[in-house]
């Protein structure tokens, strides 16, 4: 194992914002250290497991490693913060990611439909619709934008919200909260508050998915909303901590993700413009692409898991009770996993990354976020003429959900 390299920087979210540090980390990581113990300062030590076979072999065993009670990493005072709000709990949220089985089987299952392909299909003209929209306004802004801010958060919220039910007129709002409870860790994305007292950003969520619990009860649409609202878990209504949290990681998860991959899938074919020239020849290849700009970016970087056993992986003794950070985006540049791994290919067959997880929490959103792109690029690609960098791009400074903060472009599109 090197001894040059601190592992325990993978905790630190300036990390995270820094692309090149990031990847010759990740890369020492997995040649090194696969499964290395790591007590970062500030945060309860974890197992930090960054091999592809050995992410996939944790995920398989959802028995003997649990999502809760740590589904994500935080630091010592964060998780401090979240029991002296709740009175005792570790949880701040209770979300699809948090729970285990019986339970994660019950409430998965409630959406579930909602997000297959067969469910799906209904939405794809409004879909279409939306991308040719967002590609014209793009094309009205006069050759640059920030493709980020301008472009890529604002697509896949508006599916969200049309999915959810919700008006277009709050928007700004939705997106502003997801980017305070994603970016908490960005100096440039937290909202002013003191991390032990303040958990605005949740409560202003719980207030405005209370008032919509309370409308779709009133009066029933054929939304996701609906489903949430009048769901019966065991034959009692849903609680109001799960409906609460199911809203919540629909509402942010299923529109932040899909725009870091959209716009990181964007700057690896500007900076990679032969594979650009190849889907243009070819945009049949699209949806190719899209899996492969999943796993380049590869947006949720880590969750959590815990032992409740013993346990031996890769020679390494995890004991019950340790936790565990599977760090997917890692895994997706596994040279033992991908031909040429660090290297953006359109035309990548196979593709099986991870970005999406493994097992039973495999990304109930996956299908979406696919048809979501495909649609976008489909729209984008045969229309532009030329497209590069127009300044410096920045990463978002977040351990857990993560991408690309800015990223300026100068363009020509039909």
């Amino acid at each position: 194992m090197s001894t040059r390299i601190d592992y325990a920087a993978i905790a630190d979210p300036r990390t995270w914002g820094d692309e090149r540090r990031l990847l010759a980390l990740l890369d020492d990581m997995r040649r090194d250290a696969p499964v290395v113990w790591v007590e970062p300062e500030g945060y309860r030590p974890f197992w930090a497991v960054s091999r592809h076979a050995d992410i996939m072999e944790i995920e398989r065993q959802n028995d003997r490693f649990l999502s809760g009670p740590r589904a994500v990493l935080a630091s010592s005072a964060e998780e401090e913060a979240v029991k002296a709000f709740t009175g005792g709990s570790h949880l701040l949220l209770r979300t699809l990611i948090h729970m285990d089985n019986p339970d994660h089987r019950v409430f998965r299952a409630m959406t579930q439909e909602w997000f297959q392909p067969r469910s799906l299909n209904k939405l794809q003209d409004r879909i279409a619709d939306l991308a040719r929209r967002t590609i014209d306004r793009m094309a009205d802004q006069g050759g640059r934008c920030d493709f980020v801010s301008e472009v890529a958060v604002w697509y896949p919220l508006h599916v969200i919200m049309m999915i959810l039910g919700a008006p277009e007129s709050d928007e700004p709002k939705l997106l502003k909260l997801t980017q305070e409870l994603f970016g908490a860790q960005d100096p440039d994305m937290q909202r002013q508050r003191t991390e032990a007292t303040d958990m605005g950003t949740v409560q202003e969520f719980f207030a405005y998915f209370t008032a919509m619990t309370e409308a779709r009860r009133a009066n029933p649409q054929d939304d996701v909303a609906t489903v949430i609202a009048n769901a019966s878990i065991d034959g009692k209504p849903i609680g109001h901590l799960e409906a609460m949290s199911y809203y919540i990681i629909i509402a942010t998860a299923g529109h932040d993700t899909t725009s870091s991959a959209t716009a990181g899938g964007l700057l690896a074919l500007i900076r990679s413009p032969w594979e650009l020239k190849k889907l243009k020849a070819d945009p049949s290849l699209i949806p190719s692409a899209v899996d492969e700009m999943i796993r380049w970016t590869t947006p949720v970087k880590h969750f959590m898991r815990t032992a409740t056993e013993d346990y031996v992986l890769r020679g390494q003794k995890i004991r019950k009770g340790d936790a565990l950070m599977l760090l997917y985006h890692a895994a997706n540049r596994d040279e033992d996993a991908f031909e040429a791994p660090n290297e953006f290919r359109v035309d990548r067959a196979p593709n099986r990354h991870i970005a999406f997880g493994y097992g039973p929490h495999l990304c109930l959103g996956q299908f979406l976020a696919k048809m979501e792109m495909r649609a976008l690029f489909a729209e984008l690609i045969p229309r532009l003429d030329d497209v590069a960098i127009d300044g410096f791009p920045t990463w978002v400074q977040s351990s857990f959900v993560s991408g690309l903060k800015r990223l300026p472009i100068r363009y020509t599109l039909k």
